[in-house]
């Protein structure tokens, strides 16, 4: 007759098997116990970066943070996915993606079933605008002097404020000092009238022309010092050659622009060299080397030429030249002055941009066709210029009136 077991090895067997039904936690075979086992990885996800007002389409913009290592990290719009990293092995992530096409969109990042909202971007083209002939001598100067600094910008001011960036061509010594050069015009104005300016909303000035040395070397560095005072960038000049070819870069909506400007107007004198200053003479050879230079640290180039012939319509072989050598380097936009009247506006390919004179703007306008003038509206993103438009005005008492406007 087989032993009975005893009670001692019943209770020992049904508190074994209690152990396994209470769900495994030690395995006997398998040598584990669960009092040296990792615990599960939680998920996790935080968001460093905060979203920019807004991007010109094509821009880059970048979203960084943690989540658990090796996770997937998604940025999404609305059930899109715009860009999908795995965070490192120390759960950074950074989400590289390109501004899509003009809209609102609403931002997530999404991983391993977490959502954190980065609120809403607009994506829209940067608008640019740009004017031809500043003075603040001659008529103007008359006209500031009876009505105050900020006479000449009533009208155009709020269009130019509205634009995210704002560039014309300074044609006039801004100083309190100097005599003037023996020549037929020479412009003069008060450094008030700089502050106006930055105030009415320009951002970028051409110095590169045939009036910013009128009244000498200490009026023109007098006119660089106010310019940068006022926090106006100046392109085309500088207190030696090297100086007056540089570019100057400007920033907005995610782009960054560099400007270059050259003279073709070269009154004796008025050249930059190596150690004395001057303006950017338009050399087709030192225009190529310089944009190719500047493009290669830019999304949008934009080139400034003091050129053509007075009062002429149409861009004339020179122009053409010089206009060529730029675009064929890299320029995106070309913008023209000297003529004092407006001339087209042609489109070498989808994205770029020449505008052959832009006439007169804040300036006397006595000679037929060279009270017309406007500002030309142009909308960038990354590839280039997309749409544009000239807003017309017209010249009154030495200041620019938009056509919709009444003088006041």
């Amino acid at each position: 007759m087989p032993a009975r077991p005893s009670l001692v090895r019943l209770l020992a067997v049904s508190a074994y098997g209690t152990l396994l039904l209470a769900g495994g936690i030690a395995f006997f075979a398998g040598g584990s116990d669960a009092r040296t086992s990792p615990p599960l990885a939680q998920p996790l996800l935080r968001v460093s970066s905060t979203l920019p007002p807004w991007r010109a389409p094509g821009a880059p913009l970048t979203v960084a943070g943690r989540a658990r290592p090796g996770a997937r990290v998604m940025l999404r719009a609305r059930s899109r996915t715009l860009a999908s990293v795995r965070a490192r092995a120390g759960g950074r992530f950074r989400l590289r993606v390109q501004a899509p096409a003009p809209g609102r969109y609403r931002l997530t990042v999404v991983s391993e079933g977490l959502r954190r909202d980065l609120g809403s971007l607009r994506v829209r083209p940067l608008v640019l605008a740009a004017v031809g002939d500043i003075t603040f001598g001659a008529d103007v100067g008359a006209a500031i002097e009876e009505h105050g600094p900020e006479y000449p910008w009533r009208s155009v001011a709020p269009v130019l404020r509205a634009a995210d960036l704002a560039t014309g061509n300074l044609e006039t010594a801004v100083s309190t000092r100097g005599e003037p050069m023996d020549k037929e015009y020479t412009f003069r104005g008060p450094p008030s009238s700089l502050a106006a300016a930055r105030a009415a909303g320009l951002d970028v000035l051409s110095v590169a022309n045939n009036h910013s040395l009128d009244f000498g070397a200490d009026a023109f560095a007098d006119t660089l010092r106010a310019a940068a005072d006022e926090g106006i960038a100046t392109i085309g000049g500088g207190a030696s050659l090297e100086v007056a070819r540089r570019p100057r870069f400007r920033e907005a909506g995610g782009l960054r622009l560099a400007f270059l400007g050259y003279s073709d107007i070269r009154p004796l004198g008025f050249d930059a060299g190596p150690t004395t200053p001057g303006t950017a003479p338009a050399d087709p050879e030192a225009i190529a080397v310089d944009v190719a230079h500047a493009a290669r640290r830019a999304d949008v180039l934009v080139v400034w030429f003091h050129w053509g012939v007075e009062r002429m319509t149409t861009p004339d072989a020179r122009q053409q030249e010089l206009a060529a050598a730029a675009v064929s380097a890299g320029a995106t936009i070309v913008l023209g002055a000297h003529p004092h009247v407006l001339q087209p506006i042609g489109r070498p390919d989808d994205h770029r941009l020449v505008a052959w004179s832009l006439g007169n703007f804040v300036f006397g306008a006595h000679s037929p066709g060279t009270q017309r003038t406007g500002i030309l509206l142009m909308h960038l993103d990354a590839r280039g210029v997309g749409d544009y438009r000239l807003r017309p005005a017209t010249i009154e008492n030495a200041r620019p009136v938009l056509s919709y406007a009444a003088a006041s």
